[in-house]
């Protein structure tokens, strides 16, 4: 037990010995730690006291450097600033030192002559407003940059890009501390309000001024192949809706207009004309024919056909507008792919005109057409319905085509090659492209040669094999003879004289023409002496002169009106410059004429009669004008194509001739200039014309025969049928299919021919 005991404290003291040792081992090292952490904050200390003595001896100089850098700046700013203003004064003070002491001599001012030439820079040039804009907010924002530098401390590049946002946005100053800074900013925001003012009135300048141009139409149009129509007038409507039907068989066309007139007008006008454009578009353009700025606006060099229409108005007056225009048009430098159609309103014009446009110009003379048509169709009842249908694109018109399998055939083999047209002409190769209307049968054509026809459209027709067609042999009575006529003129035209040869050269010897107007007998032998026509010299009309108003009733009651085979009612000279004016004394004396006419005829008392059964009385008046129309022809020349569908309408009078032939004769002309010289010579008083004739000249009643074989018959004539009316139709056919099939005749028949006048 003892033992134990011992042995346990000995263990007890041995623990506690390496305990102590332990302890004193750590406090060593305590010491050791704490002198070597003394030692390095020493080191340290020393450390940031040799930097904050280099820092202190660095920073004087730093500020130093800075501060004079943006007192630099500061000041540049506002040299730059004040610049204008002292350089301003400076001319002022110059100009006061060259002022002359005698004032006798006034002399602009150098500040007067740099105003006149920023005024004309900025006028001259056209960027010049947006190019002085930016300048100005360049300067702004560099002089708003040097001036913040120069009161902040921020650098230069900051600087201007702040700069830059006060100047885009006027609420990014409010951040600004200091009133250095907060003066720089407000100044910046300032001006930057001012240049965006500024800026957003010359964009709202330059879109009003885009959609006032394409308002007014003043920009240029890029067409190419389009029909260009120069000039305003009655005649545009009929003029756009034939361009429109030519143009539908090619899906469409582009037809440009330009007048001196207001565009959203002219498109209101157009879109009233309601007709169906059939997929060609009309575009207006303002500006003046006699400028070539205009001219070009429109792209007149690429134009394929120009038309120029004539003014309303005096006829001399549009004539020589016309003739500018031409001038005008020969001078485009570019040059023109197309020809020009020019409307004229007084035949002496004609050769003049042609002079100056020279190959490039065809001329329709409108008011002799008119003329001549209205004798024509006064001597052969029927013709107006005739020209309208081959005038128009509705329905037959001439085209002329090469056809290579021709060369070396007789126009007679030719003639009857065309199931769906008829051949009229041929244009002779070897005689510079010479139309010749009804050539011999025995003609062979030559290679280059073209043939002319009357077709529905230039791809509706092709040549087919040679039917077997005998023509057979004419009847005996061959002569037509000439009667005597009598026709009266009520109105008077600019070209009389003109109108009295023709009549002169197809009336028979003894024919009587009456002229019942408003101008005194001296003045009327004087205006037809001055315009060529001498009276002694007319060999088969004898000249019967009245005066009287054609609109007052007894004026017209003193006229045998009902012993005139035709009677011509012409648009008086005195009122043709007024369309609706000129319309209204011609209806009104065409239903003067008509009710004296049917008054004095002898079935007066049968309608009499009729109206007591029970007839109202605005039926009667009008049977009774009707019946009239049965014993004479009256023509009546519209100048309004509303008028015309009134009076066709109402069937008072038999035949209306109006402007609409001549916007006819226009538009085919345009669409192929050779057509013109057919035309010329279907109106003119020698070569062919289209006449109507009895179909006794040349079958017998009840007679079967097809088309062909009376066009072959016809041919012994030496004319052309190119269609026919029957006895019970209102309306003639031209160019009629099934040409092959046979029909019976009658003699109250009538065909369309074309002859030689006789």
């Amino acid at each position: 037990m003892y033992r134990l005991c011992s042995l346990a404290n000995g263990m007890v003291v041995m623990c506690f010995t390496s305990l102590l040792h332990k302890n004193f081992s750590l406090q060593f090292q305590v010491s050791d730690l704490q002198d070597e952490f003394s030692t390095l904050n020493a080191r340290l200390r020393h450390c940031n006291i040799s930097d904050s003595i280099g820092i202190i001896d660095s920073t004087p100089e730093h500020n130093s450097s800075s501060a004079s850098l943006k007192n630099t700046a500061l000041i540049l700013s506002l040299m730059m600033f004040s610049l204008p203003l002292v350089f301003i004064k400076y001319m002022e003070y110059i100009s006061n030192l060259r002022r002359p002491l005698d004032n006798t001599t006034e002399e602009l001012s150098l500040n007067k002559r740099l105003a006149y030439r920023v005024d004309v820079f900025l006028s001259f040039h056209p960027y010049a407003k947006p190019l002085t804009l930016l300048i100005a907010t360049l300067l702004l924002i560099s002089l708003g940059g040097l001036a913040l530098f120069g009161v902040t401390d921020d650098s230069i590049a900051n600087c201007l890009w702040l700069s830059w946002t006060y100047v885009a946005n006027s609420g990014n100053h409010t951040n600004s501390e200091g009133i250095g800074p907060r003066l720089v900013s407000v100044s910046v925001s300032f001006g930057g309000m001012l240049i965006f003012a500024m800026m957003l009135g010359l964009v709202s300048d330059a879109i009003s001024e885009k959609f006032d141009s394409l308002r007014k139409g003043r920009s240029e149009v890029v067409e190419q192949n389009h029909t260009l129509i120069l000039g305003w007038s009655d005649k545009l409507g009929s003029l756009l809706n034939q361009l429109a039907i030519a143009n539908e068989s090619l899906g469409g066309g582009t037809v440009v207009v330009m007048a001196e007139r207001d565009k959203e007008e002219m498109e209101l006008d157009i879109a009233k004309m309601e007709f169906d454009f059939r997929g060609t578009s009309v575009i207006c353009r303002s500006g003046s024919p006699l400028i070539l700025a205009d001219l070009k606006k429109v792209s007149v060099s690429k134009a394929r056909a120009i038309v120029v229409l004539a003014e309303d108005g005096n006829a001399d007056q549009s004539d020589a507008r016309a003739l500018r225009t031409v001038l005008s048009l020969t001078g485009v430098k570019e040059g023109l792919r197309g020809h020009i159609v020019v409307e004229l309103s007084d035949l002496d014009n004609e050769v003049l005109v042609k002079l100056v446009g020279g190959d490039l110009v065809e001329t329709v003379v409108a008011h002799d057409v008119i003329g001549r048509l209205m004798i024509q169709c006064a001597r052969q009842p029927g013709l107006a319905q005739i020209w309208e249908d081959i005038l128009g694109f509705e329905n037959c018109e001439f085209y002329i085509k090469k056809w290579p399998q021709f060369h070396g055939m007789q126009f007679e083999e030719v003639l009857i090659s065309f199931p769906d047209a008829i051949p009229c002409g041929i244009k002779v190769a070897s005689s510079g492209g010479k139309i010749i209307l009804n050539p011999d049968d025995s003609y062979l054509l030559q290679e280059g040669d073209e043939v002319l026809v009357i077709a529905e459209d230039d791809d509706s027709y092709a040549p087919a094999p040679l039917p077997m067609v005998q023509g057979g042999n004419l009847p005996k009575n061959l002569i037509i003879p000439k009667t005597t006529e009598r026709i009266l003129f009520c109105g008077w035209r600019r070209d009389m004289e003109d109108m009295i040869l023709v009549l002169d050269a197809f009336l028979a010897h003894g024919s009587e023409l009456w002229m019942f107007n408003e101008v005194c007998e001296k003045e009327r032998e004087k205006k037809l002496t001055d315009g060529g026509l001498d009276i002694s010299r007319l060999a088969n009309i004898i000249l019967v002169n009245r005066e009287g108003n054609a609109v007052i009733r007894r004026h017209l009651e003193s006229l045998p009106l009902e012993s005139f085979g035709s009677i011509l009612i012409l648009a008086d000279e005195s009122v043709e410059d007024s369309a609706i004016q000129a319309d209204s004394r011609s209806l009104a004396t065409l239903l003067l004429i008509r009710d004296i006419q049917a008054k004095r005829l002898p079935y007066r008392e049968a309608m009499a009669s009729k109206i007591h059964r029970g007839s109202s009385s605005q039926g009667s008046w009008r049977e009774e004008m009707q019946q009239a129309s049965d014993k004479s022809v009256i023509i009546s020349e519209i100048l309004d194509p509303r008028t015309k569908n009134l009076l066709s309408m109402s069937k008072i009078s038999d035949y209306v001739l109006s402007n609409e032939l001549v916007s006819m004769a226009l538009a085919m002309v345009a669409e192929d200039r050779q057509i013109n010289d057919v035309l010329e010579e279907l109106f003119a008083e020698e070569g062919n014309e289209l006449q109507i004739r009895g179909a006794d000249l040349y079958l017998c009643e009840g007679e079967e025969l097809s088309f062909y074989e009376v066009l072959l018959r016809a041919r012994q004539r030496r004319e052309i049928v190119i269609g026919y009316r029957l006895a019970n139709a209102e309306k003639a056919i031209i160019n009629p299919p099934a040409k092959t099939e046979r029909r019976r005749w009658s003699v109250k028949d009538v065909f369309v021919i074309i002859a030689d006048k006789e």
